[in-house]
């Protein structure tokens, strides 16, 4: 008889403890859901460093997933320019099971592609993402990756230009990184536009934004003007290059438009936050209407402009000319 109990007693602890199991997985799943019952999406997202345009970038990818009318929780991680910390972020929102990674900047693309071959990945401000191996093609991306570029066809050829014809210079100074890809695929591209212009390079290279100022200070009495392209080592510490600029009377061309606002003489540019903007609305196809990253085209910035910063010209001892004024948008 009191086996007879044992082995109910038993039964009902198993029962219960199962129950008890099947209670706290449906906890979990309702903890994933909005007010409304709708599933709650995770997103992770990966910055390789803090500065003005990816900020930008994230902000609009936000704002995009915000007005859609989908349930959305961001994990918002940054690696503060350190690779390790970028493979590690790209990693744990793996673990994590996130619904999709969004990645700003070409080593967080590099970093959650090489963690993850399931998830869906949206890149942004990758200079080429071809080149990169990122996807296959800008048509059709493949795999699980798709997203926005932060490099618009003209903007390197109409720098160049402008610099050369405009500011008459014959020498061309660059401050970039060699261990990212994507400065590399845009100083090539300025070497070969300077070349048709009959312009020559010089070129400083850093491995942290604490080298910046001296490698700018290395081209001092080299170089006409300088053009920075949209490294991301230089730019978070493009502040140094503006002093730099500033005491030495040499003009600071710049590759995006937050640049300017910084102090940088002028940029053939394009909203950030746009092309961010865009590759959010990418994701919400990918969530909401469930199609896959790989049949979802990469996109170029839209609408280059050429902006100039007035105070920073005065600065430069640049004399803003009246048909730059026609073509240009100035800001102070």
């Amino acid at each position: 008889m009191k086996k007879k109990l044992y082995s109910a007693a038993a039964i009902t602890l198993v029962t219960s403890a199962l129950l008890a199991g099947c209670g706290s997985d449906s906890s979990s799943e309702d903890t994933k859901k909005g007010d409304s019952g709708e599933k709650t999406y995770q997103v992770g997202v990966t910055q390789i460093v803090q500065h003005a345009s990816l900020d930008e970038a994230t902000k609009g990818f936000q704002d995009a997933l915000k007005e859609s009318d989908l349930n959305v929780e961001f994990d918002v991680q940054n690696a503060q320019n350190d690779q390790s910390n970028n493979q590690t972020i790209a990693k744990n929102l793996v673990s994590d099971k996130v619904d999709l990674i969004f990645a700003n900047s070409t080593p967080s693309a590099l970093g959650a592609k090489n963690a993850t071959s399931d998830i869906p990945i949206v890149f942004t401000s990758v200079t080429d993402p071809i080149e990169a191996e990122l996807v296959t093609s800008l048509e059709k991306p493949g795999a699980n990756v798709t997203g926005t570029t932060d490099s618009h066809p003209d903007a390197i050829a109409n720098t160049v230009k402008f610099i050369a014809e405009e500011l008459g210079a014959k020498t061309i100074g660059t401050v970039y990184n060699a261990g990212e890809k994507n400065s590399i695929v845009q100083v090539d591209n300025m070497k070969a536009e300077a070349k048709k212009l009959g312009v020559k390079v010089s070129e400083a290279s850093v491995s942290t934004s604490a080298d910046v100022k001296k490698a700018a200070e290395s081209l001092i009495g080299k170089v006409d003007a300088f053009y920075i392209v949209t490294d991301n080592t230089v730019v978070s510490a493009l502040e140094s290059v503006v002093g730099v600029s500033n005491d030495k009377d040499i003009p600071l061309f710049v590759g995006e438009l937050d640049s300017v606002e910084r102090g940088g003489f002028a940029a053939y540019g394009f909203s950030y936050y746009d092309i961010g903007f865009e590759a959010g609305e990418k994701a919400v196809e990918i969530l909401k209407d469930g199609k896959k990253p790989g049949d979802i085209p990469v996109s170029y910035p839209q609408n280059l402009k050429l902006v100039i910063n007035e105070t920073a010209a005065k600065e430069m001892g640049v004399e803003i000319k009246d048909e730059w004024k026609k073509e240009a948008e100035l800001v102070k």
